[in-house]
Order: structure tokens, then C-alpha cells, then sequence
């Protein structure tokens, strides 16, 4: 897990880490604080934040939603679809999940290198064979992003508004999401000792600073994400271009 895979420091010299825990937050904001912070500030930050409402689809900056997502159910359905700021997969979060997120300058941990292998050797997202965690990496020229998506419970059925992408991870193995994924409640016996001991991990790396984030944006800010919720519009003319291209 993200906990155990942080490595020990000395309390000398540990650069400050700012911490902004959260509850239910759309995950809409949530990437969109993410990437303001990457991008405007200087500091070491990490977020939790304790499930999401509505079930949202969150996909990587160059995923192809004809190729990722079941749309005409996701438009019958009216659900959200995100595209984010960062690299990586397709996930469905809900209320069942629970997300940790490091921005980092690069020189925050000794011996890290910048690239997405090196920043994922922290950390260890299955049991066995079994995952339990989405992550992607946003990476800029001095500093970067890992966020998780980590299952603590997941509803079937929200599983089928996702396809199984043409280009998989090795481990995946054309296999369908229940058959390769798994819940954290049959492995832990809280959220709260989960995210606690993130902190606790947290601690022996750095100076961890509790942070309200009211104190930290302002209403006159001018920054604007590129993170953004498709309209069904958006969802409705990549429909009618994937029927057209059948046609033909």
C-alpha cells in the first residue's frame, strides 16, 4: 500500500509535507484543487479525500472515450465523465472510494527519480493477484503528481458503463474488472485505520502540516484547469461519430 511503500527518514532535514484531508468532496474539485496546487505553488502537498458523490468516470488526459466507455448507458444514466489532468487509466469512483494524492517537487524524496516506474515503487496497489487501487502520475518539469483511487468497497454494476481497453496492463490479462479487482473492507477493518496510517507513513518522511485549504485560495484567482467534465453534448457527437464510422 501507499503507507507501507514510504521509506523511513530522520527527523533531521525532512522537507515539510502539507496535509489536506477531506470528506465527500466532488471529485471535480478534488483534481481541479490538484492541479492548481501543481502548478501554482512551490509546496509538498498531500490530499485525502474520503469518497466522492455522484459515481463519476474519471479517464486520463489522452483516453479515447469511444474506446474506454459505454456511452449510450452512461448518457441513459446521466453519468459525470472527467477527463483529468494526468496520464493513466479509466475508473468509476463512488462514495466506496478513497483517494491519496502526493504533488511533490522533485527533490522532495531523496534518491526518487521523476519518472512514473520510480514514483510507483512507493507503493503497491494488489493483494496477490487482486488489485484494489487506480493511480496516474502528471509529471511537469520540476515537480509532480501521483493520485490513487483506492477501493474500499465498489458497486458492480458501475463496472459495466466501463469497457475493457484495447491496450490493458499486463497484469489485467483481458479479464473483466470484478474478476482482477478487490475490496479493501475484506482486508482492513477501517477507512480511518487506512488513511491513519498514511499519515503515520507520512510522518516518518517528512514534516506533515495540517493544512486548511480555505487558507490557501482566494477568490481572485485566475487560474483555469484543464481538467473538465464532458458535457452530453461532448458524449452525445462521439456517439454519433462512432455509429457513422459503422456505417460506412
Amino acid at each position: 500500500m501507499a503507507a507501507a511503500g514510504l521509506t523511513r527518514a530522520s527527523s533531521a532535514g525532512r522537507p515539510l509535507m502539507r496535509l489536506v484531508t477531506m470528506s465527500g468532496a466532488p471529485i471535480l474539485q478534488q483534481l481541479h484543487l490538484e492541479e492548481r496546487l501543481l502548478r501554482t505553488t512551490g509546496d509538498n502537498w498531500c490530499i485525502i479525500n474520503d469518497g466522492t458523490a455522484p459515481p463519476t468516470i474519471v479517464m486520463g488526459v489522452s483516453g479515447r472515450v469511444s474506446e474506454l466507455v459505454e456511452i449510450q448507458p452512461v448518457l441513459r444514466d446521466q453519468v459525470p465523465v472527467v477527463r483529468r489532468f494526468s496520464g493513466g487509466g479509466t475508473v468509476i469512483v463512488d462514495q466506496g472510494t478513497v483517494f491519496v494524492t502526493f504533488i511533490c517537487n522533485k527533490a522532495a524524496v531523496a534518491g526518487l527519480q521523476p519518472f512514473p516506474r520510480d514514483i510507483m515503487t512507493w507503493s503497491d496497489y494488489a493483494f496477490s493477484q487482486l488489485k484494489f487501487g487506480g493511480n496516474a502520475q502528471s509529471i511537469t518539469k520540476n515537480r509532480w503528481v501521483h493520485h490513487t483511487s483506492f477501493l474500499w468497497d465498489y458497486d458492480v454494476k458501475n463496472m459495466d458503463y466501463l469497457k475493457i481497453p484495447k491496450r490493458a496492463p499486463e497484469y489485467r490479462l483481458a479479464r473483466k474488472h470484478t474478476d482482477f479487482l478487490c475490496r479493501m473492507k475484506e482486508y482492513m477493518p477501517s477507512r480511518s485505520v487506512f488513511t491513519d496510517g498514511v499519515i503515520t507513513a507520512l510522518r516518518e518522511q517528512f514534516l506533515v502540516e495540517p493544512t486548511d485549504i480555505e487558507t490557501v485560495l482566494s477568490d481572485d484567482d485566475a487560474f483555469v484547469p484543464s481538467t473538465k467534465l464532458l458535457s452530453e453534448q461532448d458524449l452525445e457527437e462521439i456517439a454519433s461519430s462512432k455509429e457513422s464510422l459503422h456505417r460506412v
